[in-house]
């Protein structure tokens, strides 16, 4: 009887072992089809923002990722690896693991020529500089909440570090809270104007804080003038920008800079700001060869006017909240590859927003710069880019996507409330920019 019972137990033990071996065998195609992650990016994706660091984070660690222009939202596809299945899970980003059957389904659709799509490889995480002043506070930095929030290390830089050469450290540069002209963004004349807003006020509060520590910077640089000084850092900027880098510019970092690079050899700062008046022929002694994206522009040289120039169309605009939006162009994505990867986003159409600069007149544009964004009603563009040299740039106009205009006293954004904003997704846009330079783009 025993003997029996140990033939069957031996039967039960073959069958049973038999049968976890079938199913090993089975299940391992679904395993090694698993080959790829696929992070989405349209309106299935809990977490936009998040997404961007998830791939900046893969790269970082050694990773590819390929960018799948104009695929669900502009998506995002790695090989399997748990690591980054994890990763996405603790941060909260959507992710599909997809078989290899799959893959080769989405590549076959992406090459079709008849299909707007087509595949990125982004190859290195690009360094990433913020210029700034750590200590800022006031007026938190669009950008540099993002960064933070999507999990992307940065470096700050200042004029101290571009004027010792710094910049060739970093492939990508951010500007700005900035005024490049020297005049402080016109706030410390201001006390004449009944135009302020809350922001005007902090800013002003800011500058006339920070004036004589810039004047003691500038002297210890070996400059005579703030304006000097700031002049000398745009330069050093372009020259970044020409030898390969990649400038993004807010606010009144886009139209300031250039301002400044065309008043190279004038003075179009008003006692107030440098302690003698400005040239009177300032405007006819402009050079706008010196310039990225504008030209033609006509400088204020009143130093309460709140103004630099008629770049921006702040003060000029009569657009309510309610009617504030501006649409993304459509690029070719297989042969406009710069702008196609600039514009991914899950909604075409993005809310506008208020800056120190909120938009630029379209006819002070020359010629070669790419509109990305505007507003046709309103003859404004609100997202260009352009190439310079080597490099490429970018200006986005306005301050925060998710703050129509920042109040006084009021909080920085909170991302986490608008973990999937379409204005932001275009500044992480730039960010990743960087990693495909290896590839030959075809604009």
């Amino acid at each position: 009887m025993c003997v029996i019972f140990g033939k069957i137990n031996r039967r039960v033990k073959f069958h049973l072992t038999f049968t976890f071996f079938f199913l090993a065998v089975a299940g391992m195609p679904f395993v090694v089809k698993a080959a790829s992650i696929l992070i989405p990016m349209d309106d299935v994706q809990k977490d936009h923002l998040k997404s961007y660091g998830v791939a900046f984070w893969v790269l970082k660690n050694g990773g590819e990722v390929d960018w799948l222009l104009n695929y669900r939202g502009g998506s995002f596809m790695t090989r399997y690896d748990r690591k980054i299945e994890n990763e996405c899970k603790v941060r909260g980003v959507s992710c599909e693991v997809l078989p290899d059957a799959k893959v080769d389904e989405i590549m076959t659709q992406i090459s079709d020529p008849s299909v707007n799509m087509d595949l990125v490889k982004l190859e290195k995480a690009p360094r990433i500089a913020v210029y700034s002043p750590k200590n800022r506070g006031a007026l938190e930095d669009a950008v540099v909440l993002v960064l933070n929030y999507a999990e992307i290390p940065f470096d700050y830089i200042y004029d101290e570090g571009v004027i010792k050469g710094d910049l060739p450290k970093y492939d990508w540069l951010h500007l700005h809270h900035e005024d490049f002209t020297g005049q402080y963004s016109k706030m410390m004349g201001g006390r004449r104007s009944q135009e302020w807003n809350a922001e005007n006020r902090l800013m002003q509060a800011e500058n006339e804080e920070s004036k004589p520590a810039q004047e003691a910077l500038a002297r210890k640089l070996g400059f005579k003038k703030v304006s000097k000084m700031k002049l000398a850092v745009a330069q050093d900027i372009r020259a970044f920008c020409a030898g390969g880098g990649f400038l993004f510019a807010m606010c009144s970092g886009a139209d300031s800079f250039d301002i400044a690079l065309a008043a190279a050899n004038t003075d179009i700062c008003d006692a107030i700001y440098d302690g003698d008046p400005a040239d009177p022929n300032a405007q006819s002694k402009l050079d706008f060869s010196q310039t990225l994206a504008f030209q033609n522009f006509t400088v204020d040289l009143s130093p309460f006017s709140h103004r630099f120039s008629d770049i921006d169309v702040s003060r000029t605009r009569q657009i309510r909240q309610e009617d504030d939006f501006f649409t993304l162009f459509d690029f070719s994505a297989k042969w406009d590859v710069v702008p196609s990867m600039l514009t991914q986003d899950h909604d075409r159409v993005i809310k506008g927003f208020k800056g120190l600069a909120t938009a630029f007149n379209k006819n002070m544009l020359k010629p070669g710069v790419t509109i990305m964004g505007e507003m046709k009603s309103a003859n404004e563009a609100r997202y260009i880019h352009g190439e310079y040299g080597k490099g490429q740039w970018t200006f986005y106009g306005g301050h925060d996507p998710e703050d129509y205009q920042h109040g006084r006293n009021q909080p920085p954004t909170d991302l986490s409330l608008h973990p999937n904003s379409p204005g932001y997704r275009l500044i992480l846009n730039n960010v990743l920019f960087p990693a495909a330079r290896k590839k030959k783009l075809k604009t």
